[in-house]
C-alpha cells in the first residue's frame, strides 16, 4: 500500500468530498495527506508524509480569503472590527468546530496518546485541506468554495459579530475593579512542526499568581484564549459558592 494512500479510498471519503464540499478529487493522494496527523508521519524517499505543510499553505489562503470575504461584507466598517472578526473566524476553537460540523474529523488518521489530546487536530486538518483544494484547484476555485460551501453554509458571520471575544479587555477591567494586578506572560515560544508555524504559550497572572494558559498561533489569540478560559473559571467559581445563609 502507498504511503500517500494509507487507507482512506473509503465511500466516506468520496461523500464527504461530494456531499460537503460538492466536488470530486482528482488527486486523490494530495487529500489523503491532508487527513494525516504528525503523529502517524510516514517516510517516503527521505520526505515525511504528514499534513504539516498542507496546514500552513491553507492557514495563508484561508486567512486571506476570509479578509476579503468581510471587507466586501462591511464595507464601512474599520480595522480593529475586521481584525477581530477574523479572528474569531480563523481561531483553533473555531476551524475545531468547523470540522466537527462538516463532519470530516472521523477521516482524519492520528494515533491517540502520542501526541497530546490533539485539540487542534481538526482545525489543522480543516487549513491542510484548503491548501490541497488550492494546489489542486487554484485560488478562485478555493476561494469560491470557502465562501460558498463553508463560510456562508456553516458560520453565522453575523452571530459571530455579535458574540464576545475580548476577555483580555474583560480581565483587565475584573482586575481594575477588584484590585487585583492582571498581567500576560509568554510562557514559552517554539516551532512545533516541519512546516515551521510558531506556536505561542501565555497564561494569565493574577497578583503574580499563574492561572489560565493557552497555546495559539500568535500572541494576541493566545492571550485571548488564555483570558477566556481565566474569566470563565472566575465566574464559575462565583457561582458555586455556597449562598450566606441568614443567622
Amino acid at each position: 500500500m502507498s504511503l500517500l494512500r494509507p487507507k482512506k479510498e473509503s465511500p466516506e471519503f468520496y461523500r464527504f468530498f461530494k456531499n460537503v464540499l460538492g466536488f470530486t478529487p482528482r488527486r486523490t493522494e494530495l487529500y489523503h495527506t491532508a487527513f494525516i496527523h504528525r503523529s502517524v508521519t510516514a517516510t517516503h524517499e527521505g520526505h515525511r508524509i504528514n499534513n504539516e505543510r498542507l496546514e500552513y499553505l491553507g492557514d495563508a489562503v484561508l486567512g486571506a480569503v476570509v479578509a476579503e470575504y468581510l471587507y466586501k461584507k462591511y464595507p464601512v466598517r474599520g480595522e480593529g472590527f475586521l481584525t477581530e472578526m477574523r479572528s474569531k473566524i480563523v481561531s483553533r476553537k473555531s476551524l475545531g468546530q468547523l470540522a466537527r460540523k462538516i463532519g470530516m474529523v472521523e477521516l482524519i488518521e492520528h494515533q491517540r496518546g502520542k501526541d497530546g489530546d490533539f485539540k487542534s487536530i481538526g482545525g489543522d486538518a480543516l487549513e491542510a485541506l484548503i491548501g490541497a483544494i488550492y494546489l489542486e484547484r487554484g485560488f478562485r476555485f478555493t476561494r469560491k468554495l470557502i465562501v460558498k460551501k463553508l463560510l456562508c453554509t456553516y458560520i453565522d458571520i453575523d452571530s459571530v459579530a455579535q458574540t464576545d471575544w475580548n476577555f483580555k479587555s474583560k480581565m483587565i477591567d475584573w482586575g481594575q475593579k477588584n484590585h487585583k494586578k492582571v498581567t500576560f506572560e509568554i510562557v514559552r515560544s517554539y516551532v512545533h512542526n516541519n512546516a515551521g508555524r510558531r506556536e505561542y504559550e501565555c497564561r494569565v497572572n493574577i497578583d503574580g499568581k499563574p492561572q489560565q494558559s493557552a497555546i495559539e498561533y500568535t500572541i494576541k489569540a493566545a492571550e485571548q484564549l488564555a483570558a477566556e478560559k481565566t474569566y470563565k473559571a472566575i465566574q464559575e467559581a462565583l457561582n458555586t459558592q455556597p449562598a450566606e445563609q441568614d443567622n
